[in-house]
């Protein structure tokens, strides 16, 4: 499980940095909107991330128990997606909604990127 953690603690900390990107982006580029909606959609997939990996947990322990296992969460994180997208179109001139839905995707991104730079290394 320690190869799990390590994996989930790098995850994690990409993610972060590019939450920082797009707010250095939102800050310093003329693209504040496209910005803003990365950034929107970045932290929903952050947290949507931070809870998957907290359920993936939950679940292995326990399996490991022998107990009856919980569900993944996923009603839980489509509601978050959809509330992101709800605050991109009730703001629409500061988030940027092609924005908002790559934002939301780019945990699966760094997941797979992950997944193939730990590949490449064994």
């Amino acid at each position: 499980m320690s190869n799990y953690r390590s994996m989930a603690n790098r995850q994690r900390q990409w993610m972060f940095y590019l939450l920082a990107l797009f707010v250095l982006g939102a800050g310093f580029t003329p693209y504040q909107q496209i910005f803003l909606g990365l950034l929107l959609g970045g932290a929903v997939s952050f947290y949507n991330l931070w809870l998957l990996q907290r359920k993936i947990d939950a679940f292995a322990e326990s399996v490991e128990k022998r107990q009856s296992a919980t569900g993944l969460g996923t009603l839980s994180r489509m509601a978050a997606a959809v509330l992101a997208v709800l605050v991109a179109l009730q703001f629409e001139e500061y988030f940027d909604m092609v924005s908002v839905l790559v934002g939301l995707m780019t945990s699966y991104l760094v997941i797979m990127i992950d997944f193939f730079m730990s590949k490449s290394k064994q």
